[in-house]
């Protein structure tokens, strides 16, 4: 199942849901020595490999962080080559003085941001979601 393309739509039902709890990202030299069954997603990079992962078991593992999210999820499934949705999301947090970090999935969309804006940056998507491009 092939996944929507079209801006308007993605927009107009892109059904922002604000997942429990609250997670970080950190960094790992060695990605085996973490249980893949507790994190969210992971990125590998030249310094070690990036994961997102609950608060609590970056807590319970010793892993350090700076950074503490609340994860939103887009429940519209867009496909990868849909052309616009991140920006315009990006934009409207953007000028709500919300920061936000992306990560697209095979079937949504999932935004990271700072825990104190979530009630922010909730409204600010459903207020999209109202919204006539």
């Amino acid at each position: 199942m092939s996944g929507e393309t079209n801006l308007k739509v993605l927009i107009n039902n892109m059904e922002p849901v604000l997942n429990k709890g609250t997670y970080v990202f950190t960094t790992v030299k060695d990605i085996n020595s973490i249980p893949r069954e507790i994190t969210v997603c992971e990125i590998k990079e030249l310094e070690g490999t990036t994961i997102v992962l609950s608060k609590e078991n970056a807590d319970k593992y010793g892993l350090s962080y700076e950074y503490i999210a609340a994860w939103i999820t887009l429940n519209i499934h867009s496909s990868l080559d849909a052309v616009g949705l991140t920006a315009a999301f990006s934009s409207e947090l953007g000028n709500n003085n919300i920061s936000c970090n992306v990560v697209a999935g095979y079937y949504h969309d999932h935004i990271f941001v700072d825990v104190r804006d979530q009630e922010k940056a909730m409204t600010t998507l459903l207020a999209m979601t109202n919204q006539k491009i």
